[in-house]
């Protein structure tokens, strides 16, 4: 069987089959991005958060989720490729897979990372030409990216406790490309708040995302009491936090963003 190595984005040696036929997708944002790409007939699992494209429910194997995987299942579909990210799924679990099976990793803080994981996935699957072609694409895309206010911005991902994205993660980076001011600037990864940091930190604007947590309207009530300075908005987590083809339509959503903010 012939056989390629590439450099994965955690700088590890992957060895795998020219056009690997068997290919597992442990990331949402992945997922549908080896859709994209048109790899429908080779992927053969997936997680139960892949929910894009949706049909793939139904059509592929289920295994697990991003930080349980389901090992009885993905030794059963023998992958040729197993596809996961630094941030979203767990170590342990991919150090087990890594013994197996060829395990690409990605690892996304800026669009740039971005990028180069789809071009690096095209090269993975031999779909150069459509990689580069929804790489071209995105980079146009961001390229015209419609403005918000420069304003103090808070992006809440959990509730109980609230827990907010800040430097070092991709969610960061859409905030600041979307020319918003991440109000937690001095903190990193995903820190936890209490009501009153909240309070403290004076957001002119609060983005309830819609995953990991399902924020509500209730939310949005339980936040203006505390912050009736600020404007809150609920926003399609995807949007801000997938980094694969989905990052082809965040310049469309973000003028609905700031029509709302007008």
């Amino acid at each position: 069987m012939n056989t390629k190595t590439l450099i994965d984005q955690l700088g590890r040696n992957i060895t795998v089959p020219a056009t690997p036929g068997r290919i597992i997708s442990l990331v949402p944002s992945q997922t549908e991005l080896l859709a994209d790409l048109g790899l429908g007939d080779r992927v053969v699992g997936i997680t139960k958060f892949c929910v894009h494209p949706e049909n793939w429910r139904k059509s592929k194997t289920v295994v697990g989720g991003t930080k349980q995987f389901d090992f009885d299942a993905i030794r059963t579909l023998n992958p040729d490729l197993v596809i996961g990210n630094k941030e979203e799924n767990y170590e342990e679990g991919i150090r087990e897979l890594s013994k197996t099976y060829p395990v690409w990793m990605s690892d996304i803080v800026t669009l740039e990372d971005s990028l180069q994981m789809i071009a690096q996935i095209g090269s993975l699957t031999q779909t150069e030409s459509k990689a580069t072609e929804i790489v071209s694409l995105v980079r146009d895309s961001f390229s015209g990216l419609p403005k918000l206010p420069a304003i103090k911005t808070l992006y809440l991902i959990w509730r109980n406790p609230w827990m907010a994205a800040a430097t070092g993660t991709f969610i960061n980076e859409m905030i600041t490309l979307s020319g918003l001011q991440n109000c937690l600037s001095d903190e990193t990864r995903y820190p936890e708040l209490t009501s009153e940091q909240i309070q403290t930190l004076e957001p002119e604007l609060i983005l309830l995302s819609s995953e990991p947590y399902p924020f509500k309207e209730k939310h949005v009530l339980e936040l203006t009491q505390l912050c009736p300075q600020a404007k809150i908005l609920l926003v399609d987590g995807e949007m801000f936090s997938w980094y694969g083809s989905r990052l082809l339509k965040f310049a469309q959503y973000l003028q609905t963003v700031k029509t709302i903010l007008s």
